[in-house]
């Protein structure tokens, strides 16, 4: 298998793992939220701990640490993606799915009005109509809820700070959420002490399977990052933009035709406008991926 066919597969994989997510947590309960993130923190911890004692990547981890930006960095991107973690775990749980698929199909756009914001890039005109036709659905949506969907903005926010949290630094993935985990570790040990204390804890309370389940959430956590990274290496960022649509896709599938969430004319009317808006923004992204190539095959000749 070719490195392109590698990263597609690999791509696809981590999309597939975290748009099913909604279908696992549920498997959890007894458990809350608070203790199903708390778990995932810990479990993480230890199994990407393994991973770097395998592939021998502690210096990766010093260096990191050593380096006063990056740890600030990464102690930021810790703090939002438990944010993302607790918002998303919340959502599936209290039966908003379709509503946290809508957060992960206006990431990608919020991600861009960052790029301009933070890094001063300038959009092109499809793409701020992309971000404009995002802003229009939200407003439906607001209108049909009577309320701004604060979850979906809530894990568009926070998963689009995490990723520019990542950009800021270079740090490979497994040592970069090692890092990002620690910083997580000691306040999510707490809140698994103080609920064990009190006796609402599930874990270890609700029999085995639970227990192993709560564990296996640290595997379920880093598997799909590290898929993501392996793709992230061979294949072209616009083939990761289009692959990455999977995720909300499969989690909006779930919401409706497994969890059986209400999908009211108005709310179909707001998704209608996000994937107008994503459709708008994925081909323009296609058009100056092609044009930039066209560009550099043609630059060749004249250099030789």
């Amino acid at each position: 298998m070719d490195e392109r066919r590698t990263g597609v597969v690999a791509g696809l994989s981590a999309y597939l793992l975290w748009g099913l997510f909604p279908l696992y947590f549920p498997l959890l309960e007894p458990a809350g939220g608070l203790e199903i993130v708390a778990h995932r923190i810990v479990w993480s911890l230890l199994f990407v701990g393994l991973l770097l004692t395998v592939r021998q990547g502690w210096s990766q981890v010093r260096a990191a640490v050593a380096d006063r930006r990056t740890g600030l960095v990464l102690a930021a991107a810790s703090l939002l993606i438990v944010v993302n973690w607790t918002v998303y775990v919340y959502a599936v749980n209290a039966g908003h799915v379709v509503e946290s698929s809508l957060g992960y199909f206006i990431q990608p756009l919020f991600s861009v009005l960052l790029g301009v914001v933070v890094f001063g890039e300038r959009l092109r005109r499809l793409q701020w109509v992309a971000v404009a036709l995002a802003a229009v659905a939200v407003v439906v949506l607001t209108v049909d809820h009577g309320h701004p969907p604060w979850i979906a903005l809530a894990l568009a926010g926070s998963f689009g700070l995490y990723g520019l949290m990542k950009k800021l630094v270079r740090v490979e993935a497994v040592p970069g959420l090692f890092v990002e985990t620690a910083v997580a570790f000691l306040p999510a040990l707490v809140v698994i002490v103080v609920l064990q204390a009190r006796g609402s804890a599930a874990f270890a309370h609700e029999g085995t399977g639970n227990a192993l389940l709560m564990a296996f959430a640290g595997v379920a956590t880093a598997v799909p990052l590290l898929l993501f990274a392996a793709a992230a290496r061979r294949i072209p960022l616009s083939t990761v933009g289009l692959l990455q649509y999977v995720n909300p896709l499969i989690q909006l599938a779930v919401g409706v035709f497994v969890f059986d969430e209400p999908m009211p004319p108005a709310r179909l009317a707001g998704f209608a406008i996000v994937w107008l808006a994503l459709a708008v923004f994925t081909a323009d992204t296609l058009r100056q991926a092609r044009s930039t190539r066209r560009t550099a095959a043609q630059a060749v000749p004249a250099a030789v």
